[in-house]
């Protein structure tokens, strides 16, 4: 294997899954994140704390770190920019440290989203804000907003990114097959403004 393409996969896996939300809450609460509300490690779920401050940091941090590795790469290993922002977003999900259970990868994912295309970004945002003001489920404005996030890509002309876009889009189904399953039966939790 190429060295830089296991530069790369380390780099992006590594910063991918720093689990800044478990960080932060035993951190500032000295409570264990996956105990709480839903267990997962993700803003939402510290949000549930009632630590509004510590959500927002979260959220900031995952960001980040998605945004920080597409950038990294673009800048060094351009062919690879689409590469390594799916293995951070794998590694925030997947991360080894936590016995490969992460977050839902949506603030990352977020952060891969505005590093390649700011517009992309924008029009997530946007939806996600729209469709949790509606209904109130995060689970389902994240799934939604990133089915539009590939229906817009489709526009872009190019093959890599309409796979990569649908690769993130099959994977947050994934990570929110639980939420969807809830959503279903009626007994999901809302979001409390």
């Amino acid at each position: 294997m190429d060295q830089n393409l296991i530069l790369i996969i380390s780099y992006s896996y590594i910063l991918g899954s720093i689990p800044f939300g478990l960080l932060i809450t035993k951190f500032f609460l000295k409570k264990d994140l996956r105990k709480m509300g839903s267990g997962n490690i993700g803003a939402t779920n510290v949000l549930r704390t009632g630590k509004k401050s510590l959500a927002l940091i979260t959220l900031l941090l995952d960001v980040l770190k998605g945004y920080g590795v597409v950038v990294l790469t673009s800048k060094f290993f351009p062919e690879f920019t689409y590469f390594s922002g799916l293995i951070c977003f794998i590694g925030h999900i997947f991360p080894i440290w936590l016995k490969f259970s992460g977050g839902k990868g949506v603030a990352t994912y977020l952060g891969i989203i505005l590093a390649i295309s700011i517009k992309l970004g924008i029009i997530f945002c946007l939806s996600w804000l729209v469709i949790l003001f509606l209904t109130r489920y995060s689970s389902l404005a994240s799934v939604l907003s990133s089915l539009n996030i590939f229906l817009f890509s489709l526009y872009s002309n190019s093959i890599d990114l309409d796979f990569i876009y649908l690769t993130f889009f099959v994977i947050i189904i994934f990570t929110h097959r639980e939420n969807l399953i809830r959503l279903k039966n009626g007994s999901e939790d809302k979001i409390k403004f």
